[in-house]
């Protein structure tokens, strides 16, 4: 049986006013978190948030490349990237 897993590309949006997931754009998730880019802390505070909204535990979230850009590409295990895609939906429309 094969392992269910998504790879996303996101653009984070550090020092923002509020924490939140504004959506896809042109393939791209961007997201706002509180935190600077400074010491790992918005990479920390992505995973918290990815995790919370997207109701998986952090252990599930793998930051796979651009742990110093604003470009990431994340992987996440146990879901499929229509999971990520309508669970996102949900959270937008409540």
């Amino acid at each position: 049986m094969k392992h269910l897993q998504a790879d996303i590309k996101i653009k984070v949006l550090p020092r923002a006013s509020k924490s939140q997931i504004l959506g896809m754009e042109e393939g791209v998730l961007k997201v706002k978190v509180t935190s600077p880019p400074v010491e790992g802390r918005a990479n920390k505070d992505l995973i918290e948030l990815l995790s919370k909204e997207l109701r998986i535990p952090k252990k599930h979230i793998e930051i796979l490349s651009g742990k110093g850009s604003r470009f990431k590409r994340v992987r996440f295990r146990a879901l499929s990237r229509e999971d990520i895609r309508s669970r996102l939906n949900r959270q937008s429309s409540l």
